[in-house]
């Protein structure tokens, strides 16, 4: 998705612009479709996206799947590297590491986070993701880290 950063700060004060945005988000990345995020906020350093509990997500006990908050977290990642990479250089995933703290019982809103200073030329640039119940409490938590380089 050519720009993501720019194309989500157009869409997002229009009404249901944010809406629109996660669609064409999943649209180019397909595999998100599965978890049907909303997203919440985009920003350089933090993004934030709400996996919402329904059937499609659930495990065996009827709270969301590890996996599917780990989808969610790993979005949130995406939109965060898109608006905090520069344009002269590109990222992957690299590996991910998470640890489940809570059930999963309602929906998630999965936060990825970097401080301004972690761009500063590093090629491993850990982003900290946490996946959050209504209520407050972390369910899962982690680090995504990211290889960048220039293009």
């Amino acid at each position: 998705m050519a720009d993501t950063y720019a194309l989500y700060r157009r869409l997002e004060s229009v009404p249901l612009g944010k809406r629109i945005f996660a669609l064409g988000f999943s649209r180019a990345a397909p595999y998100f479709r599965s978890i049907s995020p909303r997203v919440v906020s985009v920003a350089p350093n933090r993004a934030s996206v709400v996996v919402p509990k329904r059937r499609a997500v659930l495990n065996h006990i009827g709270t969301v799947h590890a996996i599917a908050a780990c989808n969610g977290l790993e979005a949130a990642m995406g939109l965060l590297a898109e608006a905090s990479v520069p344009p002269t250089h590109r990222w992957i995933p690299r590996g991910m590491e998470v640890r489940y703290l809570a059930k999963s019982t309602t929906d998630l809103t999965c936060t990825a986070e970097t401080d301004p200073e972690q761009w500063d030329g590093r090629s491993d640039v850990p982003v900290r993701v946490s996946a959050v119940r209504a209520d407050g409490t972390v369910t899962v938590e982690g680090t995504i880290h990211l290889y960048v380089t220039p293009r």
